[in-house]
């Protein structure tokens, strides 16, 4: 018979790596729910300003892309499943399910807009419990995608002005 696993002893105890492994549960759905909600504009943007717009969302959704995975493998670090179902980003996001018909090219910008700054407060949200628990790694990852998500809607509003 095989033996258990050890128990993690990374120098945080159950009780915090339990409350950041649920604020990334959370930051992971918004960030999915973001790229799915990107790639759908990115299938379905026309008008006007469709080359741009198409080829932004396009590097918006590979990026939102790549960080999912970041996020997930942090949450199993800290020794929790990661969820990965329909349901459960549903059940855990922030962000709001787009329109069933595709909104104008301009509406989809105000969405993303809201988006990313849905996940930036996600990600910010989790940062006490991360700095209490001297959570460094976590707290690193976070201040990447908050960067980002930031950076991101700033460029987003600019085509709203």
């Amino acid at each position: 018979m095989p033996k258990p696993a050890p128990r993690i002893n990374i120098g945080i105890d159950d009780k915090d790596r339990a409350a950041i492994a649920e604020g990334l549960s959370k930051l992971l759905a918004d960030t999915y729910t973001l790229y799915l909600t990107t790639h759908n504009f990115h299938w379905n943007v026309t008008g006007p300003m469709f080359n741009t717009l198409h080829v932004m969302f396009m590097e918006q959704y590979t990026e939102l892309w790549n960080a999912v995975d970041p996020i997930a493998e942090r949450i199993r670090s800290l020794g929790h499943p990661a969820p990965g179902s329909y349901a459960q980003f549903a059940q855990l996001t922030s962000l709001k399910d787009v329109p069933q018909s595709p909104p104008e090219a301009l509406e989809m910008v105000r969405i993303l807009v809201e988006g990313h700054e849905g996940v930036a407060r996600t990600a910010r949200g989790i940062f006490p419990t991360a700095d209490d628990a001297h959570d460094e790694p976590t707290a690193d990852l976070l201040t990447q995608r908050l960067a980002v998500h930031e950076q991101t809607a700033w460029m987003l509003r600019s085509l709203l002005e």
